[in-house]
């Protein structure tokens, strides 16, 4: 029964209705910030070497693609760094994958002795700074494997160098994979290399994804094993090719810039086409407990 007494009308308070503008505006500027180091590095690029050092401009003043030419026709070896480039990055990435989905599918589904010790030391491996282990792996590659300055000896060392991260993530996805699917299998009769081969590869196409992803732009990009590995100019990957822009005295900036422009593309145009399955591997992975 109606008491007589007026409906009690909600007003939003200051902070209700500037809260969304306040939190759009810092989003909209921290973005500005993280995006304008690249932008910089585009714009510099296309502008003479003689105005390197003017003062940011978010416009090329005077325009050239002075650079980009000097970046593909200064070095006859520019064509092999790129070739070079997409061979080890492609390579690395399909070992790491393979190899990371095998050890990762065996650590959240079977049981073995010492499972938890290698997975834990698997773990602690990551904590290891890279650096800590450059001497180790060179030795390996020098005097026991013998593949020094080859490309595929710089594949399987970045592979073995990278390998922890790639099984954690892939056994945290695995098991959240539903072990009804797998049980039906292995009621028909299916093994242990057809469960993962027929039912749980395919259902992992997100977690590879990102993986993968993770492991071209972590390749492509790298410069500090390739130095240590690589020798001759004709074995050299994209990024330390672009060093030798870099001399004792000077350096040429805007090649290096132009240069940086080639070396980042790749990584961008395959993020922007399996973006949606680079978020959802993320996702995905870390929702269990070891």
């Amino acid at each position: 029964m109606a008491t007589g007494q007026p409906a009690v009308r909600w007003e939003p308070s200051l902070w209700d209705r500037l809260k969304m503008p306040i939190f759009y505006t810092l989003l909209i500027g921290w973005t500005l910030i993280a995006i304008m180091p690249y932008w910089l590095t585009i714009v510099f690029s296309f502008m003479p070497k003689t105005a390197i050092f003017d003062p940011p401009r978010l416009w090329p003043k005077p325009f050239t693609l002075e650079n980009y030419q000097v970046v593909l026709t200064a070095f006859d070896e520019f064509p092999l760094w790129l070739r070079n480039s997409f061979l080890f990055a492609v390579g690395a990435t399909v070992l790491r994958v393979f190899f990371s989905a095998l050890a990762g599918y065996a650590f959240a589904r079977m049981r073995f002795p010492g499972r938890g010790v290698l997975f834990a030391l698997i773990l602690g491996s990551m904590m290891v700074p890279f650096v800590v282990t450059v001497v180790p792996l060179y030795w390996m590659a020098v005097k026991w494997f013998k593949i020094y300055d080859t490309l595929w000896g710089l594949i399987i060392v970045w592979t073995s160098g990278s390998f922890s991260f790639g099984v954690f993530m892939m056994t945290q996805f695995f098991k959240q994979i539903p072990r009804d699917l797998e049980e039906a299998a292995w009621m028909d009769g299916a093994g242990w290399f057809t469960l993962f081969f027929r039912v749980v590869l395919p259902l992992s196409r997100p977690a590879l994804l990102a993986l993968a992803i993770f492991s071209f732009q972590g390749s492509w990009n790298d410069f500090f094993l390739t130095l240590i590995l690589m020798q001759s100019p004709e074995n050299f990957t994209l990024p330390l090719g672009l060093a030798m822009f870099r001399f004792q005295y000077y350096a040429i900036y805007s090649n290096v810039l132009a240069g940086s422009i080639f070396n980042s593309l790749p990584i961008i145009i395959i993020f922007f086409i399996f973006q949606r399955y680079f978020v959802e591997g993320i996702a995905y992975t870390g929702l269990k407990g070891v």
